[in-house]
């Protein structure tokens, strides 16, 4: 990334808190979709949204081409983003999102593990310290045993395995094809994989289609409309400002979860879980600082070694 493409750090801050945002709306309509339609008709809803917005908007662009360098790395990408889909549809079936998105939260931490363990990263014993705390605090909100969340904790701990191999994937990725080519890939990729399966387990797609109302199709749209478009404020944000730095503000999900879930559902979560996620966001967003703290000494590591350099 270029430090152009960084000029704008706060613009980059503001997208990533309106990104955030639209995750939480996006679960927060899942969660109330989940009652009239079919988990697997909202995910190919979903995918295939994504899919004709970003076809049309490569279509109408000139500088923008639908070719990718490495398909089918972008089709494993694709597949396990999907991945990430399905738990989470099927997990709002059955969870509170505030709790839901906690526990998503650990693919920070996750990530870091995979990049230890797959990308050879070095990982201080303060960051495993804190991988630790962060586990810690999702047992706080699943609570084993208690029967409050159950089994269906697993789910949105599966979704962020998935996620984090596809953000692993992602920065193998980077650099090698088009963000929107990228993005458009994911949409038809995840079409291409879920639509079968539908039609496969759900009788007579098109009358169940026909039988939704208005306000039903607006709210199976506005899924797509919050992924797609989420997705995208994410890509932008990360070009206006380092990882680094928008790491943090990644927790604002957990907020914003909370807050749309009191509007919605008129639903709180009870002291225990505030007290999980307290933990897993102070955890996070620790473990983010750190990020930004080595990031700033490499760069004024290497500040250092240009000055000592001889002129030319």
């Amino acid at each position: 990334m270029t430090a152009a493409g960084m000029a704008h750090p706060l613009l980059g801050l503001v997208l990533m808190l309106l990104a955030t945002l639209m995750f939480a709306g996006m679960d927060t309509v899942i969660r109330h979709a989940n009652a009239f339609a079919p988990a697997l008709l909202l995910i190919t809803l979903r995918y295939a949204f994504q899919a004709v917005v970003m076809g049309v908007w490569i279509a109408s662009s000139q500088r923008l081409s639908f070719r990718a360098a490495h398909p089918r790395f972008q089709v494993v990408r694709g597949a396990l983003l999907l991945t990430s889909s399905v738990c989470a549809f099927f997990a709002l079936k059955f969870m509170a999102v505030p709790e839901f998105t906690a526990i998503g939260m650990l693919t920070p931490v996750l990530v870091m593990l995979l990049a230890a363990a797959v990308l050879r990263e070095h990982v201080t014993a303060l960051r495993w310290a804190l991988v630790a705390g962060s586990f810690v605090g999702a047992l706080i909100v699943i609570r084993p045993g208690s029967g409050l969340v159950g089994w269906a904790a697993l789910l949105p701990l599966c979704g962020a395995l998935a996620l984090a191999s596809f953000q692993i994937l992602t920065r193998r990725l980077s650099g090698l094809d088009a963000p929107l080519t990228t993005h458009f890939w994911t949409g038809l990729t995840g079409t291409a994989l879920i639509l079968p399966v539908l039609l496969w387990a759900v009788p007579d797609v098109p009358a169940m289609l026909a039988q939704l109302s208005a306000s039903q199709w607006g709210l199976a749209l506005a899924i797509g409309f919050l992924g797609t478009f989420g997705h995208l404020l994410l890509i932008f944000a990360h070009g206006q400002a380092q990882a680094s730095m928008l790491a943090p503000f990644t927790y604002a999900q957990i907020g914003w979860a909370v807050a749309l879930s009191w509007l919605a559902f008129g639903t709180w979560p009870d002291a225990m879980a505030v007290t999980g996620m307290a933990v897993i966001t102070l955890c996070g967003a620790a473990n983010a600082w750190l990020n930004v703290r080595s990031a700033q000494q490499a760069q004024q590591s290497l500040q250092a070694r240009l000055s000592a350099l001889p002129p030319d």
